[in-house]
């Protein structure tokens, strides 16, 4: 009998092991093949991109990165000091709309600011109304398409990164801290920077390092206000130039920054928090202002909300209205059809994945179920564009393998499989979002009391049987938030599904993308705010989490 159990439980083990190699080999397939790619393309055109375009986009990757990072701190910590700290009138309802610019996708608003900031645009046409000025030679006016733009555009939309974060910081901290610091004479702005701010950098520096991945991951935004940056010169090099092999050398100093990061990541979050005993916290100790500092705590909040989401919504909303009754009804609806598809598809294989990879790292000892399951959560790291590359030449490779395999042994003819179908941009949307499902719904587990799977186990059941119709439906609001954040990531991504769509074949975020690039935003209006709407939903979620941690 003991023997029937340990075969059974060695051959379980067995296919957990293979089954989380398989998850890491998905993910760690894209990242070899542009290694492989780089260093056996028939050229070697490394001198040439050393010598020629790729100091251009180090350098103004650097600086895109450097502006966004400094006023992403500025806003992100700012706001999140102001609303854990103090108690002003709307403070509640502004804690949650710091993060509604989240809900943007970036390129939608560079689009926005594009229209709303260009010569022809409505800010511009006032004020030659106003002042009477008869062209551009009568007046300064700073230009949206460069890169102060893009790093305009880009930083009030990502600073929610750092706010959560830094929020999250602030609301474990102790008040007691401050109040000490205020009896020995120390202002709140002394105590601000050498209590709170320094306990609270490991988690900044984690929401910094996020908002520095997605920055990379652009690049329909920086392409759109003409910034070259590294994501856009392996857009440009490899379907701009067809050049595959240099398209890829330039990813690879994409892949090395971001592994750089993501290194630094991994030992900020041992030091996440400094431990704190003391239970008198600052959000519910909050110091009530004055009726005055009040309204300027109100107005600080304001303007990053009314600058990443107010006005570009209304922009959007403007154009739809306009064009209500030319929309084609048609059209929307497959364009709607086919961002749902691939969008639930992402997030039910992501779940499905993420369960697994969860419940076997738990349950396991095994290290190389361990080292998968870690090559497995590299996906969120990559750039779009980098996995796109990634993918469509393994796929290319398996698509041919396939068709001379049954047109030689069965005399039959297929097509594409793999490669420009839909199976490629889930497969890329897997890779890239995996790691959002695999952090949700480990947090969830960590929920669940170990005595409830032992006494599940003690009464005759097995580990999965346990996992389905105990642990499952206690962490229902994880897997829930887990399968929403999924969903609306995939509705909003660009570069991947851009590159990796069929032919004739299009998404709400493809549709956006084709007709900005032609100055015709207005004609995409609709898809663009549809996008916008989706991606609200998490905002309220993860604002409701918060609240509860608060409380």
């Amino acid at each position: 009998m003991r023997a029937m159990i340990n075969k059974i439980t060695y051959q379980r083990e067995l296919l957990e092991t293979l089954g989380a190699l398989f998850v890491a080999s998905i993910i760690a397939i894209p990242i070899l093949t542009i290694f492989y790619i780089a260093f056996s393309a028939d050229k070697n055109i490394w001198p040439h991109l050393s010598s020629t375009v790729l100091p251009g986009y180090i350098t103004t990757t650097s600086i895109v990165l450097t502006g966004i990072s400094i006023i992403t701190i500025l806003i992100g910590v700012g706001l999140a000091w102001i609303v854990t700290v103090y108690e002003f009138p709307m403070r509640r309802t502004m804690e949650w709309l710091c993060l509604i610019p989240l809900a943007m996708p970036a390129y939608i608003v560079a689009y926005a600011y594009g229209d709303l900031l260009d010569y022809t645009g409505f800010v511009q046409t006032n004020l030659r109304f106003i002042f009477g000025w008869g062209s551009i030679r009568d007046y300064w006016f700073p230009s949206v398409y460069s890169i102060g733009g893009s790093i305009f555009v880009m930083s009030f939309v990502l600073y929610p990164y750092v706010y959560l974060t830094s929020r999250a910081a602030f609301l474990r901290q102790s008040m007691t801290l401050i109040e000490v610091s205020s009896t020995l004479g120390k202002s709140s702005i002394y105590s601000f920077f050498h209590i709170a701010l320094p306990m609270a950098r490991p988690a900044i520096i984690i929401g910094l390092i996020l908002v520095i991945m997605e920055s990379m991951n652009e690049f329909a935004a920086f392409e759109y206000y003409g910034v070259d940056t590294l994501s856009v010169g392996v857009y440009i090099t490899w379907l701009g130039k067809n050049n595959l092999g240099g398209a890829a050398q330039i990813a690879i100093f994409m892949l090395l920054f971001v592994f750089l990061l993501m290194i630094i990541e991994k030992g900020l979050r041992k030091k996440r928090s400094f431990a704190q005993n003391n239970r008198k916290l600052m959000s519910v100790n909050r110091i009530k202002l004055s009726k005055g500092r009040s309204v300027f705590a109100i107005i600080i909040c304001a303007v990053p909300i009314l600058i990443g989401f107010l006005f570009p919504s209304l922009v959007l909303l403007d154009f739809v209205l306009e064009r209500i009754l030319e929309v084609d009804a048609i059209k929307y609806a497959d364009l709607l059809f086919n961002s749902l598809l691939l969008s639930i598809f992402a997030a039910i294989l992501t779940i499905i994945l993420g369960v697994f990879l969860v419940n076997t790292y738990i349950t396991s000892n095994n290290l190389i179920i361990r080292l998968s399951v870690t090559i497995s959560r590299l996906g969120y790291a990559l750039p779009g564009v980098v996995i796109a590359l990634g993918v469509i030449v393994p796929l290319i490779t398996l698509d041919g393998l396939i068709k001379n395999a049954l047109g030689h042994y069965f005399n039959i003819t297929v097509g594409l499989i793999f490669s420009g179908t839909m199976i490629a941009i889930v497969y890329a949307y897997v890779i890239r979002f995996l790691t959002i499902s695999y952090g949700t719904i480990e947090s969830g587990f960590t929920t669940l009391n170990p005595d409830i799977a032992a006494a599940s186990r003690v009464l005759g059941q097995s580990k999965y049987s346990t996992l389905i119709k105990i642990q499952l439906p206690i962490i229902k609001p994880a897997l829930i938030m887990s399968a929403l954040l999924v969903f609306v990531d995939s509705m909003k991504e660009l570069p991947a599904t851009l590159i990796l769509r069929p032919f004739n074949f299009d998404t709400l975020a493809t549709y956006v993308y084709t007709y900005a690039s032609l100055s015709q935003i207005e004609e995409a209006a609709l898809p663009a705010l549809t996008i916008v709407a989706t991606g609200l939903l998490p905002i309220i979620l993860i604002n409701r989490e918060l609240v509860k941690n608060e409380n």
